[in-house]
């Protein structure tokens, strides 16, 4: 009979805690940054493209001109963020936290917003943009918006 000794047991990872950091135009682009916390922090021009961003909170977050392309949101928390000017093409944005953002200028075309709660006024303008489809879920951007249908 052996005995398995592990000198070296692997241990789970923890989140990391960016809050309050000042990470202006810093390049996270394909890190995996689950469930990290990035509360208050600065992160204008920043670059999390094709990033997994699983549970990741951005509560009030200036996050303006953001790249988040092909980046993994899914279950974020993005409360109270600035989020002027950022691109979220084909983004997966399911099941994230969103009711309280400033949103003006962004780029969502493919973006799946599938159980994102909005504000109201929010959708609505993000409506009036919405367009594509996600390539990783094949939803179309207006339906997971559910955006009304314009019948002529």
């Amino acid at each position: 009979m052996a005995i398995l000794i592990l000198s070296n047991p692997i241990l789970p990872v923890r989140a990391v805690d960016y809050a309050r950091a000042n990470f202006v135009e810093k390049d996270f682009s394909g890190q995996d940054l689950r469930d990290a916390l990035f509360d208050h922090a600065n992160l204008r021009g920043s670059n999390f493209s094709h990033a997994n961003l699983q549970g990741v909170r951005f509560f009030s977050a200036n996050l303006e001109g953001a790249n988040f392309e092909g980046a993994d949101l899914r279950g974020a928390d993005l409360e109270s963020a600035r989020l002027t000017r950022v691109n979220f093409t084909n983004a997966l944005l399911e099941g994230a936290f969103a009711t309280n953002v400033l949103i003006k200028g962004v780029i969502i075309d493919g973006a799946d917003f599938t159980d994102v709660l909005l504000r109201p006024d929010v959708e609505k303008q993000l409506c009036a943009i919405a367009q594509g489809t996600n390539p990783v879920t094949g939803r179309n951007t207006k339906d997971t918006l559910f955006c009304p249908s314009v019948v002529k």
